[in-house]
């Protein structure tokens, strides 16, 4: 998705309005006039609102949505937080996995690649400085993609052809030739004779 236009002017009280919204009830709107009850009334502190916006924590009308109730759980609050900037911030991610590790300078020269260079450096520097001030407060360790698992080899399985009846082709390797020689010698005490049969056996069979 594209990156996000909306931006803060300061970050200062960023991690204190939240620790607010976590400690307090969720209003039917979220207006400028609660952002007040929870003590934060300057025009920068506004400027929050439509950052939750961009971020899936309040819908278009002002109204919570279930990520705003799912970041009131303290337990769960960073890991909520992080996969709102991973979703709002995805064409970051994109990039680098880690965007949230970039420095000040990484992120406003990748920002203005992303924005095609329609913004000055003043405001690239405050988008930048918007999302690495909320990428701090958020718990990347909970929502870090995983290593894509290293594909396995594919299996190769090698049949071998039994030799059946009538085929009339038999694989060499199935082979299996046994020879039974049979010799009858003659009767002879002459012991020429059976030296002259084995010597021609060795010559002629066991070479």
């Amino acid at each position: 998705m594209p990156v996000p236009k909306s931006y803060l002017t300061s970050g200062k009280n960023v991690s204190a309005i939240l620790d607010a919204i976590r400690a307090g009830q969720a209003p039917e709107k979220f207006t400028q006039i609660h952002l007040k009850n929870l003590g934060f009334a300057s025009s920068s502190d506004r400027l929050i609102i439509p950052v939750l916006r961009v971020l899936g924590f309040l819908n278009d009308d002002g109204s919570p949505t279930q990520r705003y109730f799912d970041f009131l759980d303290q337990t769960q609050s960073g890991r909520v937080l992080a996969t709102a900037l991973r979703e709002s911030y995805d064409d970051l991610f994109r990039i680098n996995k880690k965007a949230y590790e970039w420095s000040q300078t990484d992120l406003v020269n990748k920002l203005r690649t992303l924005t095609e260079g329609k913004y000055s450096d003043s405001v690239l520097s405050k988008m930048a400085m918007t999302f690495a001030t909320l990428a701090e407060l958020a718990e990347w360790r909970a929502v870090e993609v995983p290593a894509k698992p290293e594909e396995a080899a594919p299996k190769v399985e090698v049949h071998r052809e039994t030799p059946s009846a009538g085929s009339g082709r038999v694989p060499v390797d199935a082979l299996r030739l046994t020879y039974t020689i049979v010799i009858q010698l003659p009767s002879s005490r002459d012991q020429s004779v059976y030296d002259a049969i084995f010597k021609s056996l060795k010559e002629h069979l066991l070479a």
